[in-house]
């Protein structure tokens, strides 16, 4: 039985290196390629695969949002993640959006394929390197409550339309984006979000 496969990756020397790799395995077969998650989408669609390996990083819609968007309108089309980003959110929001399989660009040439089978059959598959990572990522320092500040706040929204929208008042809202620039270690606000973002914490 051959297993069809598409494939998204936004770097066209990877997608064409991954392609070359499917297609040595007598049991795959890669049905069509694409270079962004809009793209991924319709030639799903169109070709209706039985796998889907989505690059995380795609210009146009991310890869989750790909995964979420084929299990609405493709549910028999097995997803899985390419990254290199082992970030606890990331992984749960991978996890969550349907896809099946989480794997590292950096992994083994073989692995790739093996996953494919994997997910094709059924079963999930975390990247154990990726897995390791994103155990060892610290938690969040900031409270439910400071990571819903930031979040309004950005990087240089105005006090007064953080403190509307979070229904606060403006000093509340500067008492609380001190504690978190102070908890960050941050030399501002828009650091303080940036470190914020990249960790997954809001």
């Amino acid at each position: 039985m051959t297993i069809r496969v598409l494939l998204a990756e936004d770097e066209e020397l990877i997608r064409a290196a991954l392609t070359e790799l499917l297609k040595r395995e007598p049991d795959l077969e890669v049905v069509a390629t694409a270079a962004d998650g809009r793209q991924a989408i319709d030639l799903a669609l169109a070709h209706r695969p039985d796998v889907a390996v989505i690059d995380l990083q795609l210009p146009d819609l991310d890869g989750i949002t790909v995964i979420t968007e084929l299990g609405r309108q493709l549910a028999d089309c097995a997803g899985v993640i390419l990254t290199g980003h082992g970030r606890p959110h990331l992984l749960r929001r991978a996890l969550t959006s349907g896809a099946r399989g989480f794997l590292a660009k950096g992994a083994p040439a073989t692995a790739l394929a093996d996953v494919v089978r994997r997910v094709h059959a059924g079963q999930r598959y975390v990247d154990p390197v990726l897995a390791a990572d994103a155990l060892t990522e610290p938690p969040s320092p900031l409270t439910p409550r400071e990571a819903e500040v930031l979040a309004a706040a950005g990087e240089d929204r105005p006090i007064r339309e953080i403190a509307r929208r979070l229904v606060l008042s403006q000093g509340t809202v500067r008492n609380y984006l001190a504690a978190i620039t102070q908890k960050l270690r941050a030399d501002s606000r828009a650091e303080a979000y940036r470190i914020a973002r990249h960790n997954g914490w809001i």
